[in-house]
């Protein structure tokens, strides 16, 4: 007797290509990275941003076998950059690298066309960056609390500058304002470099600028270092203590960089990413290069990353609401 097996129904061939797709999509993230991978740094080569990032791209594509190489996307206070992932494909070849512009972009503009929560799956913060309050070498002040207590003198003309409205820098000094009671006007510069030139020529008493660009002009003996903003001493600075050290408890403000990738981007994918991060900020020849440039090497877990969005959201709103800032 000849036996014929029945014809697959519908059902059974829907079911086996399910299987199949699941199979091919798990090869897949298994293969990842299979062609070279796109790390967006929203702002122009040479600033701290594109240092530590082009540093990191260097270890993935030496740890993970595969290209990875930065693309500078700037303008619009990093927004270009950062849009252009938010919008791209969630496959892990975009990915985003960078500073807390990302969470201060939400108090300085009212309709931005991103979500810091909602349009990226963080991957780890790799290093964070304090800025330094540097004060003009010939102003009658060796230590935070002095610099403080000029502001508080009557008819006090001490005034600050700041790479822009809304930067780290400036939200720093609005913090240590709020924190210590006092008033020490805001003159508002376009970048770092005009800002510290009128700081030597003594048109404003200080500005707080990260270590990147701090640690040059302390190291020459052109301006004066007051205080640190992070949790901790610099190794490279250890006789400058921190603002909290130095009398105003609690008080903290750092510059941070993280990579991130677009909402959706699978699991597997961004948990190959992280420990792989990871790996590299843990060797002695990363945290050597961060540290010369005044960074240190971080390396959370993308939930802490996330909580550290939100929380970083939640404070410089109210110190923005406080300084008087109005989203434009």
């Amino acid at each position: 007797m000849n036996l014929q097996r029945p014809p697959l129904t519908r059902l059974a061939l829907f079911v086996l290509a399910c299987f199949a797709s699941l199979a091919l999509a798990q090869s897949n993230k298994d293969a990842y990275p299979n062609h070279p991978v796109k790390i967006v740094v929203p702002s122009q080569p040479g600033g701290g941003t594109d240092i530590v990032g082009r540093l990191l791209a260097q270890h993935l594509s030496t740890d993970l076998g595969q290209s990875f190489f930065v693309e500078n996307k700037a303008g619009a206070g990093n927004m270009i950059g950062i849009n252009a992932v938010a919008k791209s494909a969630s496959d892990g070849y975009t990915l985003l690298f960078v500073p807390s512009t990302l969470v201060l972009n939400t108090v300085l503009y009212k309709n931005i066309s991103f979500d810091p929560i909602k349009d990226f799956a963080p991957i780890s913060v790799a290093a964070t960056v304090p800025n330094i309050l540097i004060v003009n070498i010939n102003l009658p002040a060796t230590s935070l609390q002095e610099y403080l207590n000029l502001a508080r003198q009557k008819n006090s003309t001490l005034s600050y500058g700041s790479a822009g409205i809304g930067t780290s820098p400036h939200m720093s000094m609005e913090l240590l304002k709020s924190m210590a009671n006092v008033q020490i006007q805001h003159i508002p510069y376009k970048g770092t470099s005009p800002a510290v030139s009128d700081l030597l020529a003594g048109q404003v008493s200080g500005v707080f600028t990260n270590a990147l660009e701090a640690m040059p002009l302390i190291q020459a003996g052109k301006v004066r270092a007051l205080a640190v903003s992070g949790q901790r001493r610099l190794e490279s600075l250890p006789q400058v203590p921190t603002v909290s050290e130095a009398g105003v408890a609690n008080y903290l403000s750092i510059q941070w960089y993280g990579l991130l990738a677009p909402a959706g981007t699978p699991l597997a994918i961004i948990e190959k990413l992280h420990q792989s991060v990871v790996k590299g900020l843990r060797t002695k020849s990363f945290k050597d290069k961060l540290m010369q440039d005044g960074a240190e090497a971080v390396g959370n877990s993308p939930q802490e990353f996330a909580q550290l969005i939100k929380s970083e959201m939640d404070k410089w709103a109210k110190v923005a609401k406080a300084a008087g800032i109005e989203p434009e």
